[in-house]
């Protein structure tokens, strides 16, 4: 059923049709019965979507709006915005997967009836999956979760972007006296945690009753799960700014990290990256804490749909209001804001947590250290994300210490850079584990997985991170050490951090990678340098010849895509997990694919040879042809493919004639921080196909010559970077 309240925006108009910008714009000029705004404002008017639907579909633009696209817009053009719509279809998601015949007989009626049906049905299938939850009539007792009205502390939708504070200073207060066993929540905390599902009324469902419909057909072509992961990860691309979650490939090995559990806690639980990332099961318990009553709910569903497990989720600010105080989790997994200095510091002054210290305003993350701790059993296994000036600042040096002494801290493990927001900080993740008694020879693991980042934003190579990681910590928390690895990992005695500084940042305890084949690497990088520069220089272009300026007949991509000579695609929101995919900026590097996209049964655009991929965002003049070792890989976001037919295009002249400055000005719009390409508006000559090969040779030619130059950039680069470190380590001699 069509919400007929739905807007659009020009922009999602132009989403719709597969156009820029600003054909949009030329629709509302030339054509007067293009449907009027119903909302927003004069310099960003609104249409209905249904009106713009019909308009499209008798314009011969759309055949039909997809049932994704449809459900999107309704879901964003929500009266009470798209995180309750979300939460309301994750609500319904959750009905239809576990008891499907009573959505069925619930949706058989009127929107009214679907409205009074639904809540009496929502409580019965949300409730024993997510536990206690809170309605028109009250809140279920369940354990470990204070029911409250409210959440004091304002919720923060937007997780803080990880900074890291170089103030010094040391740690105000004196260290709590040590307990030996695991402390309980403060008598009389600051604030309360509630239930993190409240369900809604029937006049609070009205509204999303069109909304709920689509919702359903959605599951019946994606499944419920799906259907959720869809939306959940359309919602975090549109709102960057608002969430920071933790990459996939991260969240596995902190995931792995902790190893098999029956009872896993998140604190900061976010959307539930970290949660989602175990093998959950029958008989599992997940506990879920979150500042934001919106993404508590919106984790809490999301589990509940990912698996068996029975799912506990709480909204409330974890450290001043813990929702599970007499939890002892085999393992926490923590993302915890990064360097929040309103963590609590006056509040919980006197707090049983602090066993290993009272952490200083700026040490918040050693805050979240100790509640981890002190939410394991003994033996328990925590793994935090943490800012890398957490290992080395002077104010939390008293609480590495003791941590050390103790025998809670088990691994410090250095990150590539671009392993998670902010991705040009190399982060670091800390092992820990509740002590059950004083190791006799208290060894701390130290591992850098720092030359494992990857180009640009294409993030780290995950596969040789989680096999140098991982390998190194089974072995190290196997045998209590490890068999030092020059440059990767060792296990390093206590006694030998505790000095002054207790600076436990893993480069500068392990020694350098062995370099007794470092002269005879750097002698074949040059030996490759000189080749491929022999090579550059066979490929350099002829001479050019002087001629005059060529009238060709033009025609553009629009037309060519209206013609069927090409097919055009836009890159996708999602797809299969572990496929390659071939980011905007592998194309303006170079480079393979290197990129991730969200985990969903959205259809993937794969890449084929000839096609051609031409990036939107940035105004540079950069096309690529796909070749045999790019070949099916998925097209990212912010790239547009072009599939030519060979019967009437040759890929090397679109690709040679659609790189032209020129050509690439008169087809892009400019904001106030981007230019955007409008590929459609992109021209090229009306030519013979002979002739287009005749200049797609040339094209190819110019293109083989690029990347030798590239690759002699990168050799070039390789070989300073060695005779620098060749020479100040001292494995190469001056002369």
């Amino acid at each position: 059923m069509q919400d007929n309240a739905t807007e659009v925006t020009a922009a999602e108009i132009a989403r719709l049709a597969g156009v820029g910008r600003a054909a949009v714009s030329n629709w509302r000029r030339r054509h007067a019965d293009f449907p009027k705004p119903v909302g927003g404002t004069e310099t960003s008017p609104s249409f209905a979507l249904v009106e713009v639907e019909a308009w499209l579909r008798h314009q011969g633009k759309l055949a039909e709006v997809p049932l994704r696209e449809r459900v999107w817009q309704q879901l964003v053009g929500h009266p009470e915005g798209p995180a309750v719509a979300l939460t309301h279809a994750g609500y319904v998601l959750l009905l239809i997967h576990d008891r499907p015949t009573v959505w069925l007989e619930a949706g058989a009626g009127s929107d009214e009836r679907l409205a009074a049906l639904l809540p009496t049905a929502l409580e019965q299938a949300v409730t024993p999956r997510i536990g206690p939850v809170r309605g028109e009539r009250g809140v279920h007792a369940g354990t470990d979760v204070t029911p409250t009205a409210a959440v004091n502390r304002p919720a923060a939708v937007n997780r803080p972007a990880a900074t890291v504070n170089t103030s010094e200073g040391d740690a105000g207060g004196s260290p709590a006296p040590h307990t030996p066993t695991a402390p309980v929540a403060p008598a009389t905390p600051a604030a309360s945690a509630a239930p993190a599902v409240h369900l809604p009324t029937g006049p609070q469902l009205l509204p999303s009753a069109p909304l709920l419909r689509g919702v359903a057909e959605l599951a019946a072509e994606l499944g419920a799960r799906q259907a959720f992961e869809f939306l959940l990860g359309r919602h975090l691309d549109a709102n960057p700014r608002q969430y920071t979650p933790t990459p996939t490939e991260l969240a596995r090995l902190m995931a792995d990290l902790a190893g098999p559990a029956r009872t896993v806690l998140d604190p900061a639980c976010g959307t539930g990256a970290l949660l989602r990332a175990l093998d959950a099961g029958p008989g599992q318990e997940l506990h879920a804490q979150d500042s934001a009553p919106e993404l508590a709910a919106l984790t809490a569903l999301r589990l509940a749909l990912h698996g068996p497990a029975t799912v506990r989720a709480a909204a409330g600010d974890t450290l001043r209001a813990d929702a599970f105080p007499r939890l002892r989790a085999d393992t926490v997994l923590c993302h915890p804001p990064f360097n929040e200095r309103n963590w609590g510091h006056d509040e919980l002054a006197y707090d049983p947590r602090w066993e290993y210290g009272f952490p200083a305003r700026a040490e918040s993350e050693l805050a979240w250290v100790q509640h981890a701790l002190a939410r394991l059993r003994d033996g328990g296994t925590a793994v935090l994300l943490m800012p890398p000036a957490t290992a080395s600042r002077r104010s939390g040096r008293r609480i590495r210490a003791d941590l050390l002494r103790r025998g809670a801290l088990r691994a410090v493990v250095a990150l590539p850079v671009g392993a998670a927001a902010p991705y040009n900080i190399p982060l670091h993740l800390w092992v820990l584990r509740r002590p059950e008694k004083a190791p006799a020879r208290p060894e701390v693991l130290l591992a850098d997985a720092g030359q494992f980042a990857g180009e640009g934003r294409g993030g780290p190579d995950w596969g040789a991170v989680r096999d140098v990681v991982l390998d190194a910590w089974r072995a190290h928390d196997r045998d209590g050490t490890l068999q030092e690895r020059p440059g990767l990992a060792r296990s390093v005695p206590v006694i030998e951090l505790l000095d002054d500084d207790v600076d436990l940042a893993p480069a500068r305890h392990l020694p350098p990678p062995a370099a007794a084949d470092g002269a005879e690497q750097l002698m074949a990088v040059r030996e490759c340098l000189d080749e491929t520069l022999r090579l550059a220089s066979g490929l350099t272009p002829p001479p050019a010849t002087t001629a005059r300026p060529s009238r060709w007949p033009l025609t553009t991509v629009g037309e060519l895509a209206r013609g069927s000579a090409l097919v055009m695609r836009t890159g996708g929101n999602g797809g299969p997990t572990r496929v390659p995919v071939l980011t905007d900026h592998d194309v303006l590097a170079g480079t393979g694919p290197t990129g991730t996209l969200p985990e969903s049964d959205e259809e993937a655009v794969l890449t084929e040879a000839g096609d051609v991929v031409v990036p939107v965002l940035g105004g540079g003049s950069v096309v690529r042809v796909v070749d045999g070792a790019t070949a099916g890989a998925v097209l990212g976001r912010n790239l547009v493919l072009l599939h030519p037919d060979p019967a009437a295009l040759d890929p090397w002249f679109l690709a040679g004639f659609l790189r032209g400055t020129a050509n690439n000005r008169q087809a892009s719009s400019y904001a106030s921080t981007a230019t955007r390409l409008d590929v459609r508006r992109l021209q090229l000559p009306r030519l013979p196909l002979d002739e287009q090969r005749r200049y797609g040779a040339r094209f190819r030619a110019l293109d083989e010559f690029e990347r030798a130059l590239r690759h002699a950039g990168r050799l070039g680069d390789q070989l300073v970077r060695g005779m620098y470190d060749g020479l100040t380590d001292g494995t190469v001699p001056p002369g």
